[in-house]
């Protein structure tokens, strides 16, 4: 038995909820910060984790904050766990700069590979641990998660209260597994993330549409290459994460030919979520205007100019999607519009893409 920790889980989103309830239910303390809005209601009616098997935790009274003052009135904190959109990083950065010496170690569990050092900046060295979740959570309503597919956390080695923390995820049943290179677990992450998320958003169409369309699955093939070049120029392994054998994408995308990936991306990708849509079609049909295809595309192509690595379709994906979601661009255009967005990414001012993508 793991000695209690007390915990500090930023956001109640799936993946926040998730975590703090599992680690509740192991016997820690957990304390939730949140936006005000969430506060009253979450005071009110608690906060609710059903299992895949179907069994519920629940936390009837959970410790909620609504602003970091009121969270470090409870301080100290072993860890803090960060469970944001990455759209939301920068005003969380905001709000606890006036508190960054206090505030305690914090484990990012944001999408993408551009947060740690921003968090680092803002906390100090040392202070963050770089984190991955490949369990499948949705999230059914303010405060409430549902674990669709259970399969892991990791968790960047280096940091001292590292292995640590790991001991304490596994009694919690979070299935965690170490990584002593964080980066590459981190873009290994990322190339999870990239399939039929821009292009789902984008068409308005689900990502077993997407990998159907053969110039669509030449498209999200690409993308993927692209972010491996990247891997590669940066020196980064792939490396398989908790239930999530991303080696066996990469080795696809980079060895079979097109007739025989498209139907293991159908498989592996595009029926692999079930009939839950990709968060950036979730974020952009929701109205939020914003998606986090800046963290992810975006942080694609913003390395592989830096690298001196060609990115065009994650290039053109991302500007895309950003200038949809800012509401520059009609929807219809692109709405179940293939032959739209190939000539778009097609004429991207690159010459080699003209002969990847034929309509």
């Amino acid at each position: 038995m793991t000695a209690e920790w007390r915990f500090l889980v930023v956001g109640a989103g799936a993946i926040g909820t998730y975590i703090g309830a599992a680690l509740a239910e192991a016997g820690h303390e957990v304390a939730f910060l949140v936006r005000e809005r969430s506060a009253s209601h979450l005071r009110k009616h608690g906060i609710r984790l059903e299992w895949a098997s179907g069994r519920v935790t629940a936390i009837p009274q959970p410790h909620i904050a609504a602003s970091p003052e009121e969270a470090l009135d409870r301080a100290p904190y072993d860890l803090a766990i960060l469970a944001l959109k990455n759209y939301h990083l920068p005003a969380f950065l905001d709000e606890i700069h006036p508190h960054a010496e206090r505030f305690p170690p914090i484990l990012s569990l944001l999408n993408g590979v551009e947060a740690e050092a921003q968090l680092e900046r803002a906390l100090g060295e040392g202070k963050v641990i770089a984190g991955a979740v490949t369990t499948a959570v949705a999230r059914t309503a303010v405060g409430n998660a549902k674990v669709e597919r259970m399969r892991g956390l990791g968790i960047g080695g280096g940091h001292p209260l590292a292995a640590e923390f790991a001991k304490v995820a596994r009694a919690a049943g979070l299935n965690p597994r170490l990584y002593p290179n964080a980066a590459a677990m981190k873009w290994s992450k990322m190339l999870t993330n990239l399939p039929a998320n821009a292009t789902s958003a984008i068409l308005d169409m689900t990502p077993s549409e997407i990998f159907a369309d053969p110039a669509l699955a030449r498209l999200e093939a690409e993308q993927l290459r692209e972010a491996l070049r990247v891997m590669e120029a940066l020196r980064l392994p792939v490396v398989n994460l908790p239930k999530a054998p991303v080696r066996a994408l990469a080795f696809a995308v980079r060895r079979l030919p097109q007739p025989f990936l498209r139907p293991f991306m159908q498989k592996a990708l595009g029926s692999g979520r079930g009939g839950k849509m990709p968060s950036f079609h979730i974020d952009l049909h929701s109205g939020r205007g914003v998606t986090e295809v800046e963290a992810l595309n975006g942080a694609v192509a913003r390395f592989g100019a830096r690298l001196g690595v060609p990115t065009p379709v994650n290039q053109a994906l991302t500007k895309m999607l950003t200038t949809l979601a800012h509401g520059k661009s009609p929807a219809e255009k692109w709405r179940r519009n293939p032959k739209a967005l190939i000539r778009t990414v097609r004429d991207n001012g690159n010459p080699p893409i003209a002969q990847i993508f034929t309509e």
